[in-house]
């Protein structure tokens, strides 16, 4: 399960300063922060099939690594998304052309998928380009990754510039989450964000499926 808080950042001089965030760096895990590189492109059929289903495939490259996602069964509230994730790691940069969605076929949701698609060719429906800052605190037994993402959703359509924070939950209470976005929003006057970047290239694309996996 993949529990996070969304927020809209008004501007790369508001997201400098919660990188630098005092209170952040004194509950900060040591030796987490990281800058990486990251291009996820989500793929579909022609028919939305995925969609349609409340599934999203994401072939990432995450700096050196590429990870293959699944992600289904939205419960978001608000800004509050909450969705069942799978991450497998694999090794050819040519599933970010061409993804083989063997690589989930011994989980139940892979198998969902493979029926789901059939013979069908997957389409590459967008690719969302940012460059990712990123920390884990822990307050109140709570582990939580704060990240700045900063980049584009670019679709046949059109693009939308993305500049966010994201605040997951990794182990702990989701009240805890909660209380620290609800006081970063506070602080930097954060916007909250219900939809996905998934969401949001959806909506570029003029599709209207309901869907709301990121």
């Amino acid at each position: 399960m993949e529990i996070e808080l969304k927020y809209g950042i008004d501007s790369k001089d508001t997201a400098i300063k919660i990188w630098k965030d005092p209170y952040l760096k004194s509950i900060e895990e040591p030796d987490t922060r990281e800058t990486l590189t990251m291009k996820g492109v989500y793929f579909d059929t022609e028919d939305h099939d995925l969609m349609k289903n409340d599934i999203a495939l994401r072939i990432r490259q995450e700096g050196s690594r590429i990870v293959a996602a699944l992600k289904w069964n939205d419960n978001s509230e608000g800004n509050l998304h909450k969705r069942e994730e799978m991450n497998v790691a694999v090794t050819d940069e040519a599933q970010l052309e061409r993804p083989n969605i063997v690589v989930f076929e011994d989980s139940d949701i892979g198998k969902d998928l493979i029926k789901l698609v059939g013979g069908k060719k997957l389409k590459k429906m967008m690719v969302v380009d940012v460059v990712r800052r990123r920390f884990r605190v822990e307050e109140n037994n709570t582990l939580m990754e704060i990240s700045i993402d900063t980049g584009e959703i670019i679709t046949e359509n059109g693009n939308e510039p993305v500049l966010e924070i994201e605040l997951e939950l990794f182990t702990g209470e989701d009240s805890q989450l909660m209380d620290l976005g609800n006081r970063l929003a506070e602080r930097y006057g954060l916007v909250s964000e219900k939809r996905s970047k998934y969401l949001r290239g959806i909506r570029l694309l003029g599709v209207d499926t309901g869907a709301a996996a990121e």
